[in-house]
């Protein structure tokens, strides 16, 4: 349960890196996701999710 808390954490540490380092990149992102269509983000989403469980289970 530790390492889930852990990988949490390391998410959001990622993510604010983001923010801090490449403010403008990531509002032009934002915009160019708010342009797309649902099945476009959904099916990036699931792309995105697909590549984190086969990560995942390549290293363990």
């Amino acid at each position: 349960m530790i390492e889930v808390i852990i990988a949490i954490g390391f998410l959001f540490v990622i993510e604010g890196l983001l923010y801090v380092l490449f403010p403008r990149a990531m509002k032009n992102m934002m915009a160019i996701i708010l342009s797309q269509s649902e099945n476009s983000v959904r099916t990036t989403g699931l792309f995105a999710l697909l590549i984190g469980v086969i990560i995942i289970y390549v290293a363990k």
